[in-house]
């Protein structure tokens, strides 16, 4: 804005809406259009603005020094008139016709190339069903959820591998049941491909990466977007999301029979793997870049 110089706003977490009428990407709300969510909605996009405003006061400081003025009360006239990009799919969202017209929705950014190569047990997999479990990459320090995922995949005829993050050591997790595979870093994608569940802290790469390839997802939210990545997978049924807060191995017990045997949540991922691969979300905003900048 300082240099004039044309800039496009990419999404490649959850976006935000700062206008209230979806409940804003931090919180675990259903979408409702009632008055009263809406309300709740615009509380809840005020509380997070201050709370942008405080812990930003260094550089708003810094912006206003050169003379430049923002609203920093409507983070969202901080975007310019050119593409407005998100890689959360159109059938993945809550549904709302609100956006301004320089908003699209694409698709996952990646097409799986350039990722490195690891090493991964493959002799190792039985041929059982795959739960697939992943924390992420930032917040995946807590030994004991992976404790309780182990514990609650223990009885089942499946195959437990979790992806533990460079934090932890396998061993720090303790000792695990047969039908598990625990492993710092694992080939996601691949294992995917393989699974019949993907537990997640519903990140939103990790989620789309599942359902890209059709895979059911039992979420348990942490922080920053994944509430509300886990309120999309609740309201298509693409998964189930679990409170961290109340996780116990019995409890995620029943929720992964309920993946496990009903089909409802296969077919719906189904769904978005169609919409994500006519979609061609990498392409698509590759495409709109190109045009906006007047590359083609």
């Amino acid at each position: 804005m300082y240099l004039g110089m044309p800039y496009a706003t990419l999404s490649n977490a959850l976006h935000f809406d700062y206008s209230g009428c979806t409940p804003l990407r931090i919180y675990d709300w259903p979408h409702e259009n009632t008055p009263k969510a809406r309300k709740r909605n615009r509380q809840g996009v005020a509380k997070f603005i201050q709370l942008l405003i405080r812990s930003n006061a260094g550089l708003i400081a810094e912006v206003e020094n050169t003379g430049m003025s923002p609203n920093w009360e409507d983070p969202s006239s901080l975007f310019s008139d050119l593409p407005w990009i998100t890689q959360c799919p159109r059938e993945f969202d809550f549904a709302n016709s609100h956006w301004p017209e320089q908003f699209y929705y694409a698709g996952p950014f990646h097409d799986g190339a350039g990722r490195l190569e690891l090493d991964f047990p493959w002799d190792r997999l039985t041929g059982e069903p795959i739960i697939y479990a992943s924390m992420g990459t930032i917040q995946n320090a807590d030994a004991e959820v992976f404790r309780t995922i182990a514990a609650a995949v223990a009885e089942k005829d499946a195959q437990l591998v979790m992806s533990i993050g460079s934090v932890l050591r396998p061993e720090q997790i303790g000792p695990v049941p047969r039908n598990a595979i625990v492993v710092n870093h694992a080939p996601q994608l691949e294992l995917l491909r393989k699974a019949s569940i993907c537990i997640t802290h519903a990140g939103l790469n990790t989620v789309l990466e599942s359902l890209t390839q059709g895979v059911p997802q039992l979420a348990i939210p942490v922080t920053n977007d994944q509430p509300g990545v886990a309120a999309r997978i609740d309201a298509h049924q693409t998964g189930i999301s679990a409170s961290l807060e109340r996780l116990t191995a019995s409890h995620l017990s029943v929720l992964l029979d309920e993946l496990l045997n009903n089909s409802l949540y296969l077919e719906n991922a189904r769904k978005l793997q169609r919409s994500i691969v006519e979609a061609n979300g990498l392409s698509r905003a590759a495409d709109l870049l190109e045009r906006a900048f007047g590359l083609t």
